[in-house]
């Protein structure tokens, strides 16, 4: 798959906005150390953005602004060979990746957060939506010769569990990548934007409490809990 695939695939602005959320307090949940979560969400990024975030501690990571314009989202394996410290990207960001941005999301071109120190745009795959869109837009990539290589921008890999949203895919994740069953009913309340009880969050992680929590749900934006 490539990013056009991806592309067709994901969901639109409001789900992909819900899903990201319930996803970042999952995480929140099980990993109450900060560096060692997967998947957050910033719904303060600024006065009018928000941002949802993945690193998985290797190098890849994804970033998508939700603002009133609508979604932007950069991509970035550093193990693809569109990387640009790649050897057939030689330093740049590959070409076609970031052309065709329209300009309601011109600023996140030149956005620090998104660059290197030698102000490279480090993204291997790029996808937009404005929000009256009714699918999601990527550039002209001429992909090289890959034959065989099933994932060659990163996206299909790196946005997985924004694509397969059933609770399964993500318990099956987490289970592997936290080393601990996962229960799947407390990722159903919690994916389903629910308002999380301490029942809840005890199934996911016995050691934390709503009140251990708070920041986090805040930061979210995530339903706070019932009184």
């Amino acid at each position: 798959m490539t990013v056009y695939d991806v592309a067709r695939a994901l969901p639109g602005i409001e789900e992909l906005r819900d899903r990201s959320r319930g996803l970042a307090m999952l995480d929140a949940v099980l990993s109450p150390a900060w560096e060692g979560r997967y998947y957050s969400f910033d719904a303060h990024w600024s006065e009018t953005e928000q941002l949802a975030s993945m690193k998985d501690g290797r190098g890849g990571e994804y970033t998508i602004v939700l603002s009133p314009a609508g979604a932007f989202a950069r991509v970035f394996d550093h193990e693809s060979p569109l990387s640009p410290y790649g050897p057939l990207a030689d330093g740049a960001t590959w070409p076609g990746v970031l052309d065709g941005v329209p300009e309601a999301f011109g600023e996140y071109l030149t956005e620090p957060a998104f660059l290197d120190e030698d102000d490279v745009h480090a993204t291997t795959a790029c996808l937009w939506r404005e929000s009256a869109d009714t699918a999601w837009h990527t550039g002209p990539v001429a992909f090289p010769d890959l034959e065989g290589h099933p994932d060659p921008d990163g996206s299909h890999g790196l946005l997985r569990l924004l694509l397969d949203r059933t609770p399964e895919a993500y318990a099956e994740w987490a289970s592997e990548y936290y080393g601990t069953p996962v229960d799947l009913g407390a990722v159903r309340h919690v994916l389903a934007l629910r308002p999380l009880t301490q029942e809840v969050v005890t199934a996911l992680n016995p050691s934390v409490t709503l009140t251990d929590l708070a920041e986090d749900i805040a930061e979210i934006g995530f339903p706070p809990p019932r009184p």
